[in-house]
């Protein structure tokens, strides 16, 4: 007995590829839906589905996503809100409530939002950090003049020596030569 591979084509003509079966879904097709319009079996459908990688849903939360029109709105709304104004990612998002980032972008499109790049991210985020950078800078400098060495520093804040020789530069503390323990020297004004 020879097994025949499931048609590519719905009985409407349209592909059943498993990019498209995916596409239906994080619209808001059930699996039964699918298989309904796909004519392929259930198992298929399923295998299909992970084969594109799709997160699936819960019950509830397929009929929490059918239910209203309007909860989608709001969703949406809150989503772009946590993206423009707190600089939220598309993972935070999915994380969120909208449950894959495909389906956090798409959401955050319907709410009038736009995508921004990684670097985009990247910047807003370290504007939002830069106080607090400064005054991490500003104790381990502190520390530093009063003798301790920057892989003690490293260790104490559990940071990299580069990321704690970074704050220190940001800092701008006078560095202390190579193997030179204790506190920074200070220079004597000739007269």
């Amino acid at each position: 007995m020879t097994r025949q591979r499931p048609s590519n084509t719905a009985a409407d003509g349209s592909p059943v590829t498993p990019d498209a079966l995916r596409e239906q879904y994080e619209s808001g097709a059930t699996v039964e839906d699918l298989v309904a319009a796909s004519g392929l079996s259930y198992g298929t459908v399923l295998n299909r589905l992970r084969e594109a990688g799709t997160v699936m849903r819960t019950s509830w939360q397929t009929r929490r996503l059918r239910e209203d029109a309007q909860a989608r709105r709001n969703l949406a709304a809150r989503l772009r809100t946590l993206y423009d104004k707190h600089g939220a990612t598309l993972t935070d998002l999915a994380a969120a409530g909208a449950g894959t980032r495909r389906a956090a972008r798409r959401l955050l499109i319907e709410a009038g939002g736009t995508p921004r790049t990684t670097q985009q991210t990247l910047r807003m985020r370290s504007t939002a950090d830069a106080p607090t950078r400064k005054k991490l800078a500003a104790s381990l400098r502190a520390k530093y003049e009063a003798g301790a060495s920057v892989p003690e520093l490293a260790k104490q804040c559990h940071y990299s020596v580069a990321t704690v020789y970074r704050l220190l530069h940001l800092a701008k503390t006078r560095m202390r030569p190579p193997h030179q323990h204790g506190p920074t020297p200070r220079r004597r004004r000739r007269s």
